[in-house]
């Protein structure tokens, strides 16, 4: 589990930290205790996502009318408006809902799903496993990715399991396509070696190092200008759709 880092307070009714890309997605944050708010808000921004941090559903609406989130994470126990109200707000709004509980309770699942919600977390949570959660709800909200990308002379087919450059296929380990998926399906956001190894391997209990070796393999065949690095965060592919 990722340990809690400790953090400069955040002021203001409502803060909004911007993710090194910044088109990257934007996360909601709805959580009452300001230790798990800050800390999980900071571990968000290093994955690569934006965040907009709130103490409780009142102040979250407040931020929506600023600003419509790509998608929302909430703690069902908050005061003056709980989760499952605001939750079923959010959803009025189309905003995905992913819910924190500090109970692992079926009543809770059962009633954050009835309410709308798309996920659920229990704390404590793996601040990875958070994040891979937030990229599955919006790849399930926005349906399948482009199938048939390019970049340069690399021409990438997730459907026919198929790697070209330059007209000629290029033979890859099924490892070393699932490592190029996953960045490809997630086309223009940083992801950390953890978020790679998450979906690569829907596991986390895999040495990171693993993921730069693979990508060191994929440069090798497919050429240096294909991933690009964001040191101190991870790894971003950008193509286009061929």
């Amino acid at each position: 589990m990722t340990p809690f880092d400790p953090v400069e307070p955040l002021r203001g009714r409502h803060t909004t930290t911007s993710a090194p890309d910044g088109r990257s997605p934007l996360v909601l944050l709805a959580e009452d205790d300001p230790d798990v708010r800050e800390t999980t808000q900071l571990l968000l921004l290093r994955r690569g996502w934006r965040v907009t941090a709130t103490a409780d559903g009142i102040d979250a609406l407040a931020a929506v009318d600023a600003e419509v989130p790509d998608i929302a994470v909430v703690d069902i126990a908050m005061p003056r408006m709980n989760g499952l109200d605001l939750t079923g707000a959010l959803t009025a709004l189309g905003v995905p809902v992913i819910l924190l509980t500090a109970r692992s309770l079926p009543v809770d699942e059962v009633n954050g799903l009835a309410a709308g919600a798309d996920d659920y977390v229990t704390k404590p949570f793996d601040a990875d496993v958070l994040s891979a959660r937030l990229r599955a709800v919006l790849r399930r909200r926005q349906g399948p990715a482009t199938e048939v990308a390019s970049v340069g002379d690399v021409r990438i087919d997730i459907a026919g399991r198929r790697v070209d450059r330059a007209g000629v296929l290029v033979p890859l380990s099924s490892v070393e396509f699932r490592v190029l998926e996953a960045l490809l399906r997630n086309r223009g956001a940083v992801l950390s070696r953890e978020q790679v190894i998450a979906m690569a391997w829907d596991s986390t209990w895999q040495d990171p190092r693993i993921v730069d070796t693979n990508v060191q393999r994929l440069r090798r065949k497919l050429g240096a200008g294909v991933i690009e690095t964001v040191r101190g965060f991870g790894y971003r592919i950008e193509v286009e759709p061929a």
